[in-house]
């Protein structure tokens, strides 16, 4: 697929790599340029009707016209430099130690599968791969 921009970047984040529990959105207004940020947080986040349609809101407010879906979680739901130092695990979250973050020697990233790029149709449903 051609990736065409106004491009959404879907991301999820879980206290382990099983479990969602934020999703954030960020808007691509051309190649490397950030445009917005949005996120959404809870236990049912990933099925949550509520958020889906929010999600579809806000990407349709920015006129994307491709989404693109990380293929797995990608580390833990709070922020680094703000809920705890920057190349520095997270507190919170024990399952991520060493495997996130700035200061990451893991890795599983270079063995991550590729995005899956999508047109924006109708609808949006955030799903896993």
């Amino acid at each position: 697929m051609k990736i065409r921009y106004p491009l959404a970047t879907v991301a999820p984040y879980g206290p382990d790599d099983k479990t969602v529990t934020k999703l954030a959105v960020g808007i691509i207004e051309k190649s490397g340029e950030s445009s917005a940020l949005k996120r959404w947080g809870g236990t049912n986040v990933a099925s949550d009707e509520k958020v889906a349609r929010e999600m579809f809101s806000f990407m349709r407010q920015h006129g994307v016209k491709t989404v693109t879906t990380a293929p797995a979680i990608l580390g833990c739901p709070h922020e680094e430099g703000e809920d705890f130092l920057t190349g520095e695990d997270c507190p919170f979250c024990p399952f991520w130690k060493g495997k996130q973050g700035s200061g990451t020697t893991d890795k599983r990233w270079k063995a991550m599968g590729p995005l899956r790029a999508e047109p924006l149709g109708s609808s949006y449903r955030f799903r896993l791969p």
